[in-house]
């Protein structure tokens, strides 16, 4: 990945203090979003290391993978699908095949859903999101691709902050590991 690059995301990037009552600070990237030549980078980045796996189809997690999945899909020539979540208040109509994701980094479990007739059995997926902190997300997705008979690929995130082990597995590839956005 360029070096300017990742100054950019970097330099664009902070941690915000919530106020009282908070135990940690929150990520804030939409730095990133406002910069026009950070979104014209961020998807051929994202996928340069999957590119020589010619996935077919880049899906994404709302909310922010629903930015970044459409970009890093244009930088490859493929179609992009959603994973909609249900409390997001867009669930498309139809049939959709849902997976639960282990417990994220708060406990939460998450529920994902993609409609039925976007994937089969000839797509090759990439995942494409912002954070990969555990690998709970891309583990349902790889359960939804799994269940529609889809190639699991790997996810590309803007940042990987997961366990080695996680990444392995998974297939993860990050532009940024967390300690480096001090």
């Amino acid at each position: 990945m360029p070096g300017e690059l990742r100054g950019r995301l970097t330099a664009l990037f902070r941690w915000v203090d919530p106020g009282p009552g908070s135990s940690h600070l929150v990520s804030d990237a939409s730095g990133w979003w406002r910069d026009p030549q950070v979104l014209a980078a961020l998807g051929p980045a994202l996928v340069a290391p999957f590119r020589e796996a010619r996935p077919t189809v880049v899906v994404a997690p709302a909310v922010t993978g629903l930015m970044l999945g459409p970009l890093a899909a244009t930088a490859l020539g493929v179609g992009f699908v959603a994973a909609h979540k249900p409390g997001d208040g867009r669930l498309p109509t139809g049939p959709l095949t849902w997976a639960q994701s282990p417990p994220d980094f708060r406990g939460r479990r998450v529920d994902l859903a993609v409609r039925e007739h976007l994937l089969g059995p000839d797509d090759r997926v990439l995942m494409v999101d912002d954070w990969v902190a555990t690998g709970a997300q891309a583990q349902a997705v790889r359960e939804i691709c799994a269940a529609r008979g889809a190639s699991w690929l790997g996810v590309a995130a803007v940042v990987a902050d997961c366990p080695a082990e996680v990444a392995r597995e998974l297939g993860v590839r990050g532009l940024l590991d967390a300690g480096q956005l001090r």
